[in-house]
């Protein structure tokens, strides 16, 4: 089964044929999407749009992009959802420093206290890290969580070894795709084969066949065929290998599949 491990199908570039979306999923062969939140300061948006589609899974946490129209009420009202309806994890939490003129102190702020809310209540966490690896390590070594996913992988070899000593694993998708992403396709190489998980970023990090228009979960396939060919392996062993790190790293998937 291959697993989608993160895939935005709630954001409003579906509005028009999220149904079709996701029946072109499911008809290639995707069998979950996890569908994390960007915040929860209006009506959850994830939790309204995909309750009709059973093969996705829900996580909730405030992104580090929306911190700046987040308060602290948010951070309780999360803490509310997590107690009334656990979800499979925390996210899409972490740092992005690749914005001008972003507000440190307040995305590391959010940061910590969802960190804190992932491990009182035993939830891993789906990371956003873009410019800001070694900070997002540096909290995580601080406040100790049960692991999760680092998406969009695009680090050096030790910093996702890093990750990987803390439980996590490293999340792939279109960016490899490229053949002049020369780091990112030999990470993929190299890397403990438990430790990769796939995902499409959908409706974002199109895949080099779209020509930069709006990623899918169908896609997922094809990325993972570029995955099999880079590390030399069946396509069939490589399905099943990331699914089984999807559901080591993800234990509500354990229970679900």
């Amino acid at each position: 089964m291959l697993i989608d491990t993160h895939c935005h199908l709630d954001a409003a570039e579906f509005d028009a044929d999220r149904d079709a979306v996701y029946a072109a999923a499911m008809a290639a062969g995707v069998g979950r999407i996890v569908v994390p939140g960007v915040t929860v300061n209006r009506k959850f948006r994830p939790k309204a749009k995909i309750a009709g589609y059973p093969a996705c899974l829900e996580a909730y946490g405030i992104h580090p992009l929306y911190v700046d129209q987040s308060s602290p009420e948010d951070l309780s009202r999360l803490r509310d959802w997590l107690e009334q309806a656990p979800p499979l994890a925390v996210g899409e939490i972490g740092l992005d420093f690749y914005v001008e003129g972003i507000d440190i102190g307040r995305q590391t702020h959010f940061f910590i206290e969802q960190l804190k809310l992932a491990r009182a209540f035993d939830l891993p966490v789906l990371l956003h890290v873009r410019r800001a690896i070694d900070p997002v390590l540096k909290q995580l070594r601080r406040i100790g969580v049960r692991g999760g996913i680092a998406h969009a992988f695009n680090g050096s070899r030790q910093q996702a070894d890093e990750f990987i000593k803390l439980g996590f694993a490293l999340g792939f998708g279109g960016a490899m795709t490229f053949s002049g992403s020369t780091r990112i396709r030999e990470l993929v190489r190299t890397l403990p084969l438990e430790s990769i998980v796939l995902e499409t970023d959908a409706p974002d990090i199109p895949p080099a066949w779209l020509n930069g228009g709006r990623n899918a979960p169908a896609e997922l396939p094809r990325i993972a065929e570029v995955l099999a060919e880079l590390r030399g392996i069946p396509l069939p062993a490589l399905v099943a290998q990331t699914a089984a790190n999807a559901r080591a790293v993800l234990p509500a998937l354990q229970a679900d599949i």
